[in-house]
């Protein structure tokens, strides 16, 4: 058996923990069975923005007849597009590779483990055991009971990435945040797009005047159905093909396509690491339980990221890394701090939120008050010919702190910066953004027209 001070069970945010270790003199071992960097940088953000942001030229370019910009876009090349993804993913992992096989300190087990008793792994086969133990082993694509999909074949995020060819048409199972993306960029470079959500909302956690507009604009380009539970699936021979039912009225239909993408949720990985023999508790959908403090059950044992379950996104597990790694190293302790997470979904139009929506404000029992307006209103906005778009925000009414924020359109994820920071600053109040001198005519104006247009609004009666 070898003993370590440390082991992190996964090399995506853990690596922030194993190198703060390492800086400390301590033995540190590294559990990881897939490539280095976790799913950020393999299989989710990264990869899916080096595709995305191609789509987002080709829509550009096909947008700009309404400036009198007569363009023609003569191929796409599908392969290309992956290609590229893939040589720059493989060139950030290959310096990982070999920045870590340097590193004294540092045991790197590359096979997948299981705890097999107290503080105790079995990793292929070798027994380590760790005096403190970080569980950041991620999540993976969860694949609904659906007859036949195994037979039928399907690809998710972790498989997509190794299409050489561009799929005539394709159905996306799911409604969430990688199946807009991933609907924007099929359609983009020209694969037909039937996408069907189990939710009668699309990005259904986000603002419903957001989730109207995002869905209103999607079906330009693609077909969409909510409200659709997905029941069963075959290969045909020459298609795969999908029978969904109206969740609402029984209504069964039958969709065609090349190739089905399932983006239906995440599920745990605890199945794979067995926590509960090391005495870790689980929560009710299989994820990691951790209090306030990132702390299991177990003493000396900490969870964070995509294990927890609890905020699913790599700048929110970074977040964490650092408060796990504080209260490691304390007291005194530190509380993670929810309340001004942001996130980005970038479709077209792209979307990005921070902190509360009005119903969660409501719901919290706060007087509130909304702020809105929509790109089209600002010079820069006529300028860029929008129709479209617009930034909502939530404001506590009796100490103007900012609660929430919604953008979607043009550059939604930049804007939304703005009002992250000034969450984060100072007392969280709208007073920065509203004292500001904004350049004109510029996009952020909209995100400040927003905080000056705050009123009350009583909320309508269904």
């Amino acid at each position: 058996m070898t003993r370590h001070d440390v082991i992190v069970i996964g090399s995506g945010s853990g690596m922030t923990i194993a190198n703060a270790a390492l800086s400390r003199r301590m033995d540190v071992a590294v559990v990881e069975s897939g490539p280095l960097g976790g799913t950020c940088l393999n299989r989710g953000c990264i990869p899916s923005k080096n595709v995305i942001y191609p789509a987002d030229v080709l829509s550009v370019i096909r947008g700009a007849g309404k400036f009198g910009i007569k363009v023609k876009i003569e191929d796409v090349d599908f392969g290309a597009i992956m290609e590229r993804s893939r040589r720059l993913i493989g060139e950030d992992v290959s310096h990982m590779e070999n920045g870590v096989n340097s590193v004294q300190g540092l045991t790197m087990y590359r096979e997948a483990g299981e705890f097999v008793s107290d503080y105790t792994m079995k990793v292929g086969d070798e027994i380590i055991e760790g005096e403190n133990i970080f569980i950041v082993s991620g999540a993976r694509p969860f694949i609904p009971p659906i007859e036949g999909i195994k037979e039928a074949g399907y690809i998710t995020s972790r498989n997509v990435w190794d299409l050489t060819e561009r799929p005539e048409s394709i159905i996306i199972v799911g409604g969430g945040f990688v199946a807009a993306e991933f609907a924007h960029f099929f359609s983009s470079v020209g694969t037909e797009v039937t996408l069907l959500s189990r939710s009668t909302r699309l990005v259904r956690n986000t603002e419903p005047e957001i989730s109207t507009l995002l869905e209103a604009s999607l079906r330009r380009r693609m077909a969409i159905y909510t409200g659709m539970e997905v029941v069963a699936a075959k290969n045909t021979g020459g298609s795969k093909e999908v029978t969904a039912k109206n969740r609402e009225t029984g209504e069964v239909s039958t969709f065609e396509g090349s190739e089905i993408f399932v983006a239906a949720g995440r599920r745990s990985n605890a199945d794979i690491l067995k926590p509960e023999k090391t005495g870790v508790e689980l929560d009710a959908r299989g994820f990691i339980k951790v209090n306030e403090y990132l702390e299991t059950s177990m003493p000396r044992i900490w969870s964070f990221g995509d294990a927890i379950g609890k905020h699913m996104f790599k700048h929110v597990a970074n977040y964490e890394a650092e408060v796990a790694w504080f209260n490691f190293i304390g007291p005194p302790r530190t509380a993670v701090d929810y309340s001004a997470v942001p996130y980005a979904v970038f479709t077209n139009p792209q979307i990005a939120s921070v902190g509360m929506t009005e119903a969660e404000a409501r719901e919290s029992g706060k007087e509130i008050l909304l702020g809105h307006y929509e790109y089209r209103d600002t010079a820069k906005g006529m300028a860029m010919g929008l129709e479209e778009g617009f930034v909502k925000v939530i404001v506590e009414e009796e100490t103007f702190k900012i609660l929430g924020g919604h953008i979607i359109g043009p550059y939604a994820p930049i804007l939304m910066q703005e009002i992250i920071t000034a969450m984060n600053a100072g007392e969280g109040t709208v007073e920065p953004l509203q004292r500001s001198m904004y350049i004109h005519p510029a996009t952020p104006e909209v995100v400040q027209r927003a905080f000056f247009s705050l009123h009350r609004h009583e909320p309508h009666e269904h």
